[in-house]
């Protein structure tokens, strides 16, 4: 038989005999809410505190593209003062504000102006308004927009991972109400059959057949079973009460498993039936083996930056400026002076050829390390699928196991309680084989979902959920 004959066929065996779902009464009130685990899904979406905080680390990376590019956009400065100018003073060179000074004026040749306080005018404006637009850059614009890109895309994974994350606790708590509400189901079945037990033997007992220590060692076991309910329904209330708060619902409101989705979910078990497949979905979709990527793609921008501080930027640079009064002559011109002029602007940094050769050098042993670290994260990957694959089918070997020993604890039970009842058995017979049967029902219990469990470690493995 092929492991897909063996696993199809296991499969139909736990279709043939579905989960039964016992609840304890807390969990049955008019508040209680069934829910399948899509629909928990939605609402961990909708409430998550952990997946709210990703999201606003996703809209931080979004602007920080827009700022990137905004680098493409000309920039525009503009500087305007107002000022009060005071008195030049004419001195000689010994710093002498008597005597007079010879100078040379345009148009009237050489004149001689007294040394001391000359006259100007008194009130100053200055406007200057610049535009430049980058022409070439040696791609650190566009390295620093690639950069600020793959930052969203790592944001916008570890958005997607967070859902995963959260995804994957909400099942694991889910399946724990599963389990505890089914080991309250066999409890329960148990507690009934020993009342039964016990009624039949204080009938014995008046009939002076069975003796009183013998009903009284009984009666204690019927107290075992009722700590061990009363131990789960206070488990199933704190693991109820964890999922209530993971996805922020009011304590009125309980939500338990749907029962009837849940037995369902064994027929979704199928698809899992090729390990090779799980491996080629987790290369396609494991969110860690894409931000392992991005940080690759960044580093490798990185390299690009680094680079392109060595090359020179060329810019077109428009400026105008109007101001007045006149002061560059020795004699003040009191009128305002607009000049203009458009150009070609080259910055340079001549530092760059000596100094930046080493940040470019470690640049690339951060590109080189990042690669590996995505090599690294796909073994990892590959082996935790492994891991999980080979858990999955285990599981189905365990719940084939638990079922034969169900079924002889079943055996065992009925045919001890018949010798016991025929007085060919001890009472303590009676108890070991009693508690056979119920331990061989509570592994039965976590053994189906153990693996519904590792079907959804599969997925989660995957980031599939």
């Amino acid at each position: 038989m092929t492991k897909k004959i063996y696993i199809l066929g296991l499969a139909w065996i736990l279709l043939a005999k579905p989960f039964s779902f016992a609840f304890a009464q807390e969990t049955t009130a008019a508040d209680s809410v069934p829910l399948t685990l899509p629909a928990i899904y939605q609402l961990a979406d909708e409430k998550s505190r952990f997946i709210r905080i990703s999201e606003q680390s996703l809209r931080a990376a979004q602007e920080g593209v827009r700022q990137a590019k905004n680098g493409l956009l000309p920039s525009v400065s503009i500087d305007l003062s107002g000022s009060y100018i005071g008195d030049a003073y004419l001195m000689s060179r010994g710093f002498s504000t008597s005597g007079t000074t010879e100078v040379i004026l345009p148009g009237l040749g050489p004149q001689t102006i007294e040394n001391g306080r000359q006259p100007a005018p008194h009130w100053g404006n200055s406007l200057s308004v610049q535009a430049t637009q980058v022409i070439y850059s040696g791609g650190a614009l566009t390295a620093g927009i690639k950069i600020a890109e793959a930052g969203e895309r790592i944001a916008e994974l570890d958005v997607r991972k967070s859902r995963q994350e959260v995804r994957f606790l909400l099942t694991g708590i889910y399946l724990d109400q599963v389990r505890l509400m089914n080991q309250l189901e066999v409890i329960d079945v148990h507690i009934a059959l020993t009342e039964e037990v016990l009624a039949q033997m204080r009938a014995k007992e008046r009939a002076g057949v069975v003796l009183h220590n013998d009903l009284t060692r009984y009666e204690l076991q019927l107290k075992q079973l009722e700590l061990m309910r009363i131990q789960l329904q206070d488990a199933l209330s704190i693991i109820s009460f964890r999922m209530q708060t993971t996805l922020q619902q009011p304590e009125d409101r309980v939500i338990i498993p749907d029962t009837a989705a849940v037995s369902q979910e064994y027929a979704r078990l199928e698809n899992a039936l090729s390990e090779a497949a799980w491996q080629a979905s987790a290369a396609d979709h494991n969110l860690s083996l894409q931000q392992a990527q991005a940080a690759t793609d960044v580093s490798e921008q990185k390299v690009k930056l680094t680079r392109a501080a060595s090359i020179p930027t060329i810019a077109a640079v428009i400026k105008n400026d109007l101001f007045g009064p006149y002061l560059n002559d020795l004699i003040p011109v009191d009128a305002n002076v607009n000049a203009w002029f458009v150009g070609i602007g080259i910055h340079y940094d001549l530092g760059s050829a000596w100094k930046n050769h080493r940040a470019i050098k470690q640049s690339k042993a951060e590109n080189m390390r990042s690669k590996e670290e995505l090599e690294l994260a796909r073994g990892n990957v590959k082996n935790q699928v492994h891991a999980a694959y080979v858990n999955f089918l285990t599981s189905f070997t365990e719940v084939e196991t638990q079922l034969k020993q169900v079924e002889l604890a079943d055996e065992n039970y009925d045919t001890v309680e018949k010798r016991y009842n025929h007085e060919l058995a001890l009472l303590t017979d009676l108890l070991d084989a009693s508690s056979m049967k119920l331990q061989a029902n509570i592994a039965l219990v976590n053994a189906r979902v153990n693996l519904l469990y590792n079907y959804y470690q599969l997925k989660y493995t995957t980031h599939s959920l």
